[in-house]
């Protein structure tokens, strides 16, 4: 029974494997979308090419400038940045992650995912086959 219990999670996703890969449906949380703030539009496009020239993501938005305000060595600072919406397989937040903070000019860079529950069917298919996996 103990070993049922420690080998459930691997059963589980074994099983939702198989069954997408049977249905051809989606597991939600296969894919990610991460967040990552930079100081100026000309960083932004740096990082956002090196993640795509490392087949970190599939696509990658830029948005422009917005206002924040945060703590920072408890001091209230109030800047601007612009946001990169990252699109990849959750399988390489961790690689990414540390991909870009040993190129990001921040200290303390702002990367943050969240999973995709859903979305178009197609759309998800197309990332998972421009981001390779592990």
């Amino acid at each position: 029974l103990t070993l049922l219990v420690l080998m459930y999670p691997l059963l589980r996703g074994l099983a939702l494997h198989l069954h997408s890969a049977v249905t051809g449906s989606y597991i939600p949380g296969t894919h990610s979308i991460a967040f990552v703030n930079c100081l100026n539009e000309q960083i932004a496009r740096d990082i956002a090419r090196a993640i795509m020239d490392k087949k970190l993501a599939a696509y990658v938005n830029i948005l422009p400038k917005s206002s924040a305000l945060y703590f920072w060595k408890g001091e209230l600072e109030e800047s601007t940045e612009i946001l990169l919406l990252v699109k990849t397989r959750t399988s390489k937040i961790g690689e990414l992650s540390n991909y870009v903070r040993s190129i990001h000019p921040f200290e303390i860079p702002e990367i943050i995912s969240l999973p995709i529950d859903q979305g178009n069917p197609l759309y998800l298919k197309w990332i998972e086959e421009n981001v390779p996996r592990d």
